[in-house]
């Protein structure tokens, strides 16, 4: 009885021993178990050996029933194993998917990154940009001074164009007067010219009058002369009557010089007035020609000056209506810069708005991925949990069975076949725990049993 206790002790604790040994070496192959279980036997058969040397029965005088080596019909249902291994494709499956999430929650995070980066370049950079703006409108406000000035100065110099037009046209006027002056003094020169010409005429007809006349006293003087002559040679022989008519005779001679004188008188008497009267009129037209000669001179000074200050002005405001001609198609084009540029800037701007949006967009798409993802991570981690639960639990009600099986075989069979019951158990004991390892080891984890 003792002996047998002894047996049944030993091969239990032989079991344990080679069933700790299967923990510690993280399931090692079953022929080490059956070895174990051998030496423990054989370390069984030494005990029994040392501890009743009195008993001499060999063990090879037992009887092995054959039945009992055959392995315990455990009952396990084929549909079990089947549900099993589904289970473990579909873990397999979930591990897969899982794993396919992180690199999805990986790449999603790296584009997310990628996004913010891109979204702080392009805030860094309409913030760059923005400085353009004031630019321009310094820029355009400057030109808007300068036209203003010159603008300024256009006001000013128009004025002083009126001005200039003003005087002109009083030059023109005064010039106009003295050119109708002149006009009417040459008219006056000429009519005083033909009444001298008229009055050289009257003289040389006078002249010619007197010479005619005085040719024509000579010849009455030779006439008288003759008949003088003749009269006194009829009387010389008639010298008594001659005198008696010598009262009654005329003073030819008295007559001829009084005519004379009075012709001479008449005729000096006209040369002196018609020559002192053109002398006069002649030194009045000198006077009046110098005079007006002066004036004239002055006039064409006066109009030569006022002929350069208009060419002078006229090139001034050439060029004045030239510069703001430039100024306006600088300031036109300036113009048409800034508002390119502002069109330009708002252009890019809202392009920037549009990437920033966009960017946003994707961020909170990205963001509602990620957070799909990680509920769907959440919902895979609670099913691994609960599959693993459930795993736990199926090992430790497998666990538990065998346990009451080994306990019921080792406490009913005989003490040889006790060793055998033992072996085959822990054998069917070690191949249930190394499928439910596998199991967890494809799950992603393991157990320590």
């Amino acid at each position: 009885m003792s002996l047998s206790r002894t047996k049944r002790i030993s091969s239990s604790n032989s079991v344990r021993s080679s069933s700790g040994s299967r923990r510690l070496s993280g399931f090692g192959p079953v022929q080490g178990g059956f070895s174990g279980i051998s030496l423990s036997s054989s370390s069984l058969y030494a005990g029994t050996n040392g501890h009743h040397h009195g008993l001499g029965t060999p063990l090879a005088s037992l009887t092995v029933n054959k039945s009992l080596l055959a392995p315990l019909n455990l009952e396990i249902d084929p549909s079990l194993s089947m549900s099993r291994s589904h289970e473990k494709e579909q873990i397999k499956s979930l591990n897969n998917r899982f794993a396919s999430f992180i690199d999805k929650v990986r790449f999603l995070e790296q584009q997310n990154k990628m996004l913010e980066t891109k979204l702080e370049l392009l805030q860094g950079q309409g913030v760059g940009r923005s400085n353009v703006e004031p630019l321009f409108e310094s820029y355009m406000a400057g030109l808007r001074r300068q036209m203003d000035l010159v603008n300024n100065d256009k006001i000013k110099l128009d004025g002083e164009l009126r001005n200039m037009q003003g005087l002109v046209e009083d030059y023109k006027h005064k010039y106009e007067d003295e050119i109708n002056k002149r006009n009417n003094l040459e008219n006056d020169f000429v009519i005083l010219k033909k009444d001298v010409d008229s009055a050289y005429l009257v003289k040389a007809d006078l002249e010619d009058k007197v010479g005619s006349l005085t040719d024509e006293i000579n010849f009455l003087r030779n006439i008288y002369e003759e008949e003088l002559r003749e009269l006194q040679a009829s009387i010389k022989d008639t010298s008594v009557v001659v005198q008696m008519d010598n009262s009654r005779s005329l003073n030819m001679e008295q007559i001829v010089a009084e005519v004379k004188a009075q012709y001479e008188e008449i005729a000096a008497r006209s040369r002196e007035e018609a020559e002192a009267w053109y002398k006069s009129k002649f030194d009045q037209m000198s006077v009046q020609a110098s005079q007006y000669g002066d004036e004239l001179r002055l006039v064409k000074g006066e109009v030569a000056e006022v002929n350069r200050l208009i060419s002078r002005l006229q090139s001034e405001i050439e060029a004045v209506k030239a510069q703001r001609g430039s100024l306006e198609n600088q300031l036109a084009e300036a113009e048409e810069r800034g508002e390119l540029a502002v069109k330009e800037a708002k252009a890019r701007t809202r392009d920037l708005e549009d990437a920033l949006q966009r960017a946003k967009q994707d961020m909170a798409r990205q963001l509602r991925e990620y957070q799909d993802l990680m509920n769907v991570k959440l919902a895979l981690d609670i099913e691994i949990a609960t599959y693993r639960k459930l795993l736990e639990g199926e090992e430790d009600r497998t666990f538990t069975c065998n346990q009451v099986f080994l306990l019921r075989g080792i406490s009913t069979f005989p003490q040889v076949n006790d060793l055998s019951a033992s072996s085959t158990t822990a054998h069917t004991h070690t191949s249930t725990l190394l499928f439910f390892n596998r199991c967890l080891l494809c799950a992603g984890g393991s157990y320590n049993y």
